[in-house]
């Protein structure tokens, strides 16, 4: 048996079931059936990639190297196509930026997960879904994205159970947390609001603790205030549960808004995004400590298929920065 990155690579003719022993006996697994690796699939997940062997990085806890072709190990186990693998590279460089914290995330015994959202060309190129059920199963580049995403941080990273990483509990979203904004919405996109570009193709890593559904105030959501002021209690509960209530300083805050709940803030005279900012800061700051740092600190994502039903994904409560950047 030849191997990749010091990885084992299985012969076309092995079957099915001695590929996933193998890859189970080289603790490569989360448990989920792999696509086995074999030579053809590797080499066509790295065709016309050059510099392959080259160090983009080391990742935590135990730093293994971040090389494309050791990304590409990943993703063909996956089940990544090959126009996959730069939206992957893209965000494990993204997860080593300092003030995301990957060594806190991948080590805590908290629920803490990567969470992956993709902007712009390369998102509906793929194929990804920033439509109904954006978060649950039923499409296969948000699921294999993210679970290559979350394999790098396994495999790569050393991110295994009682090695390094210490969840007392974890979350489902360790398997895979892989998500598309959508572009046709009355806000400026996350990449626009971050000097890249309205329609730039990028990637988001978010350390997350979990999701949380909200419910407008008044049902439906009449008002601009009915929609964002339950959102704003559920950021205070996730302060309070998640301990940061203790600390002085406060960062960021995320959820996610379906365009139907978007549209109808904005008919309303005056209510754009900075708006929207600004009067969640503002009640968030009701009571003392307040839910964020600065009004552009929350950070509404639109995504999601039709209805009224937003989540909040509280940021996790050990410190960590959403991080963005060009694919």
């Amino acid at each position: 048996m030849t191997e990749w990155c010091g990885w084992p690579v299985v012969d076309d003719a092995t079957t099915w079931e001695n590929a996933q022993q193998i890859l189970t006996d080289a603790e490569l697994s989360d448990g989920l059936p792999l696509v086995p690796p074999t030579r053809r699939r590797l080499e066509a997940m790295v065709a016309g990639v050059a510099a392959r062997s080259d160090s983009h990085g080391m990742m935590p806890p135990l730093f293994g190297d971040i090389t494309p072709d050791a990304v590409a190990y990943q993703c063909v186990i996956a089940g990544c196509v090959p126009a996959e693998l730069p939206v992957v590279l893209a965000a494990c460089k993204a997860i080593l930026e300092p003030d995301f914290n990957l060594l806190g995330i991948a080590t805590t015994t908290g629920t803490a997960a990567v969470a992956l959202c993709v902007h712009g060309p390369i998102a509906r190129k793929l194929g990804m879904n920033a439509g109904t059920n954006c978060l649950g199963p039923g499409n296969r580049a948000n699921a294999s994205i993210g679970r290559a995403l979350q394999l790098c941080l396994r495999n790569i990273g050393g991110a295994r159970a009682e090695i390094g990483d210490m969840a007392t509990m974890g979350q489902p979203g360790k398997y895979t947390f892989c998500f598309a904004e959508r572009n046709d919405g009355p806000f400026p996109t996350l990449t626009a609001r971050r000097g890249l570009g309205a329609d730039a193709s990028a990637v988001t890593v978010m350390g997350i603790s979990g999701t949380a559904e909200v419910l407008p105030g008044d049902g439906e959501g009449a008002t601009p205030e009915a929609i964002l002021s339950p959102i704003v209690e559920g950021m205070r509960a996730g302060i309070v549960m998640s301990s940061t209530h203790r600390k002085n300083e406060r960062g960021e805050q995320v959820f996610l808004l379906p365009l139907e709940m978007a549209e109808k803030i904005v008919r309303h005279d005056g209510w754009d995004l900075l708006r929207v900012q600004r009067y969640m800061f503002d009640q968030g700051q009701l009571g003392g400590g307040g839910v964020a740092r600065s009004a552009d600190a929350i950070h509404p994502i639109l995504t999601g298929g039709a209805g009224y039903k937003m989540t909040y994904l509280p940021v996790w409560g050990g410190g960590s920065e959403t991080v963005t950047r060009v694919v």
